[in-house]
């Protein structure tokens, strides 16, 4: 197994002359690239790409699965840029939708620079992990691949003994260019990762602004978080079924016409969303007796929308039936997968 890592090597300026008739030395090269998380569904990748970035830019829930696109979350230091892409839980596919989600994890594996493959310390390595694993070995067989660091995920839900037999186990899963125990819950080694990804990246300028924290637009993120609330609470096969549109985000007078023009900031922020479900049944279970559940849920998600644009909004929730949509080729493309 690697040796345990000492963050104050990481990284660290070379040694400079005293000389002062010497040229002066460089201090270490800029370095960025895109680093692809991925494992098992809930392994806690949201979360730790939020962890990282250090805003939420990613939705996290207890259901496994709520991942359904390569998330870029970005994190700019003085000496790299790390552009985290956070991907859906590698699965068996029952349905198209399944499949499309795995065919977007490989493809992403096969255009970044470093993969950080997540296994949870309270969980044993299982067939999917082996799967992923057997998968990135291939992928560095007879080209040069991605460089792999295993990142042992949850540490605080298990005592010192348990994650010891468990960094052994992964250890021998495959050769890892690292292996790095943390908590995204508690914060711990969070910045010991991030040094270890940066000194896996190529040397390279900045490619996104200081400020840019991800690539996802403004739309995506809004329908993330109606999503996010949406899972809370519901049946397990439930989860897989449930998407969202934002329809439009308008400007409307403070008593709600949209017909009179307001200056942006002046008005009423409306954003009006449609949540689609598969069955008649489930269209139930998300509305509530009495329109409860779906209060809920716009309660929750409009306190989140609220925090990222930065105003109040209005959220306006529709819910639709669009019958198998998993299933259905035409129907997933209308839904942007």
């Amino acid at each position: 197994m690697t040796d345990d890592l000492d963050p104050t090597t990481v990284g660290s300026d070379p040694t400079v002359d005293a000389d002062p008739t010497a040229e002066p030395v460089e201090g270490p090269a800029h370095r960025a690239g895109f680093v692809a998380l991925v494992g098992r569904p809930n392994v806690g990748k949201s979360t730790l790409t939020n962890a990282l970035v250090g805003e939420k830019v990613a939705i996290t829930s207890s259901k496994p699965q709520t991942t359904r696109r390569a998330i870029r979350g970005i994190v700019t230091g003085e000496d790299a840029q790390i552009i985290l892409v956070d991907t859906p839980g590698v699965h068996r596919p029952r349905t198209l939708l399944g499949e499309r989600l795995n065919d977007l994890v490989r493809d992403t594996l096969s255009e970044v620079d470093v993969v950080g493959l997540c296994l949870p310390a309270d969980q044993k390595i299982g067939p999917g992990d082996r799967f992923i694993a057997q998968d990135l070995v291939e992928m560095r067989t007879g080209r040069r691949g991605p460089r792999v660091i295993a990142i042992v995920t949850k540490t605080d839900l298990v005592g010192r003994d348990r994650l010891a037999e468990h960094l052994m186990s992964v250890d021998q899963l495959m050769e890892f260019d690292e292996i790095v125990p943390i908590s995204a819950v508690k914060g711990e080694q969070i910045d010991v990762l991030l040094e270890v990804i940066a000194k896996q990246l190529p040397e390279g300028p900045q490619l996104y602004p200081d400020e840019q924290l991800t690539e996802e637009s403004r739309d995506d993120r809004i329908s993330e978080l109606i999503r996010e609330a949406a899972l809370e609470g519901v049946r397990e096969e439930l989860p897989h079924s449930i998407a969202v549109v934002v329809e439009e985000v308008v400007e409307t007078d403070p008593e709600g016409d949209p017909f009179t023009e307001m200056a942006p900031g002046e008005g009423r922020l409306v954003v009006r969303a449609t949540l689609f479900v598969e069955r008649d049944s489930q269209k139930g279970i998300i509305i509530g007796k009495g329109g409860s559940r779906l209060k809920e849920v716009g309660t929750q998600a409009r306190a989140e929308i609220n925090q990222l644009i930065g105003r109040k909004v209005h959220l306006d929730l529709r819910v639709k039936v669009a019958k198998e949509w998993q299933r259905d080729p035409k129907q997933l493309g209308r839904l942007g997968f």
